[in-house]
């Protein structure tokens, strides 16, 4: 239904304007499709940023997701241990909710806010939440790491790494191969060379 506005007597020379219902429902449905637009894309960026980011760092190491195969080669490393287990660059939790689940007090690190709260939720789930625990780090903002661990790491511990070796450090065991390669350094080692 359309109106006509009333003319105005000084604007003598204007013509009317009309205001259909269906211009102003038009209107609507662009602000409404904009809206839409504008927050999935604020969405993605959210959910995407921390992923992608770390990429744009100095020193890139991206998410991959820890494979079967690599777990059972890092349980395999720590077979007739017991303990804590830290993991630095703990990703989506995988081997810290596996040590959890044989015994170890385990903590993992990660950039990554998403990876850290998917973690939380899976080791909850699993029933370790209590033995798994996750927090929101840093890493490149620590110390070197390798003189880190050096200095705070008790003679009898174990560091393991995975797909990334120490560069400086030379392993006492390796297990695996390719990309599920584990590289285990025994803290007497890398001590007795400082």
């Amino acid at each position: 239904m359309s109106k006509i506005l009333p003319e105005d007597s000084r604007t003598g020379n204007i013509l009317p304007l009309i205001v259909t219902e269906e211009g102003a429902t038009q209107k609507k449905c662009g602000l409404l499709v904009t809206g839409i637009i504008g927050g999935t894309l604020v969405a993605l960026y959210t959910v995407a940023a921390p992923f992608i980011v770390p990429a744009l760092r100095k020193h890139c190491l991206p998410f991959v997701p820890a494979t079967s195969k690599q777990v059972e080669n890092v349980l395999s490393m720590l077979k007739g241990r017991n303990g804590s287990l830290v993991d630095i660059g703990s990703g989506d939790g995988r081997i810290v909710i596996a040590a959890a689940k044989v015994g170890f007090k385990a903590v993992g690190y990660e950039l990554n806010p998403w990876l850290v709260w998917y973690s939380r939720y899976h080791a909850w789930r699993e029933g370790v939440h209590q033995d798994a625990k996750f927090y929101i780090s840093d890493l490149w903002k620590m110390l070197p790491l390798e003189e880190k661990l050096e200095e705070e790491l008790q003679l009898d511990a174990r560091v393991i790494a995975c797909r990334f070796p120490f560069p400086c450090w030379k392993p006492n065991h390796s297990f695996g191969e390719g990309i599920d390669t584990v590289w285990a350094y025994d803290s007497k080692s890398f001590r007795m060379k400082r």
